[in-house]
């Protein structure tokens, strides 16, 4: 592997993590976006990270400034992939918006480039023909506070040179990533083929009035040692997002349990402004919720 240049296409909450953390790893990092109002507030949502890296990671104020350092913007697509080794595209997950771009970048990106998708919902072989070289495309997802959650699942489709996929598989260890090869197309990878079960059927119980969020985290946090219970999850994930995806489970299944649960989020607290974790208050209050509280796992 010998990767410099790493331009990431799609400057949101993840695409700016993955930018920052290729770059404090010593990279040349480009990030790409489709105007400079949106490079702006990628710029701002980079230098916010920069005491996050010093509080959890020890870096030193010279570390994150030369990090920030080797990071150039540009809104031109072409000028931005120009010496570019590997692409990570990190823009919406819609199927056209994907398609569209990724026809535009085989058009304009060096032989060399590899492309990545850190699509968490949308499977690779979905965009391959798209790309114009579906040999050197594959998914490369990442999980949020990527510096501290630091996995790294590597996905191939049936077209993935297998030279390109262990390339890939080096390349997340060296920004600091534990690399988690996957043989085979999954829709939700490792990480949320095992979470969104998790997460469901705490919510079914919620739902059900079987028990409160605070006793259903209490249980599996009691029961397996975990960190955080399915709510605390949650409210990392934003209660926005889970209610788009329980409204389209409801939508797809017309099932009463799914449309009960969007009504609940969507009235108790998305109308009330409990967001989650972002907002201060989801399931929970934060910056103390009593999670983390030392008597919460007591009697």
């Amino acid at each position: 592997m010998n990767f410099k240049n790493i331009t990431v296409a799609g400057s949101g909450v993840l695409g700016s993590q993955i930018a920052y953390q290729t770059a404090f790893k010593g990279f040349n990092v480009v990030v790409y976006d489709i105007n400079d109002e949106a490079l702006a507030r990628a710029k701002d949502r980079i230098i916010n990270l920069k005491p996050h890296y010093q509080a959890d990671l020890g870096a030193t104020e010279e570390e994150v400034n030369t990090a920030y350092n080797h990071i150039s913007f540009s809104s031109h697509l072409s000028e931005a992939v120009r010496d570019a080794d590997l692409v990570i595209e990190a823009i919406p997950e819609v199927v056209q918006i994907k398609s569209d771009f990724y026809t535009e970048l085989g058009n304009v990106a060096p032989d060399k480039t590899i492309f990545a998708t850190n699509s968490s919902t949308l499977l690779p072989s979905q965009f391959a023909e798209a790309t114009g070289r579906p040999e050197r495309f594959l998914a490369l997802h990442f999980a949020n506070e990527i510096w501290k959650n630091n996995t790294a699942e590597i996905m191939k489709h049936p077209g993935t040179d297998a030279k390109v996929f262990d390339e890939v598989i080096e390349f997340a260890k060296t920004i600091g990533m534990v690399a988690l090869p996957l043989q085979k197309e999954q829709p939700g990878y490792i990480l949320n083929s095992l979470l969104v079960p998790l997460l469901d059927a705490a919510q079914m119980l919620l739902i059900k009035e079987i028990a409160d969020p605070e006793t259903i985290d209490k249980t599996w946090m009691v029961g397996t040692g975990a960190p955080l219970g399915p709510f605390a999850i949650l409210d990392v994930v934003g209660i926005n997002t889970a209610y788009n995806i329980t409204l389209a489970k409801a939508q797809a299944t017309g099932k009463e349990e799914f449309e009960k649960l969007a009504e609940l989020l969507r009235t108790e607290y998305i109308d009330k402004g409990k967001l989650g974790r972002a907002t201060g208050e989801g399931f929970y209050k934060y910056p103390n919720p009593s999670f983390m509280q030392p008597d919460f796992l007591k009697n």
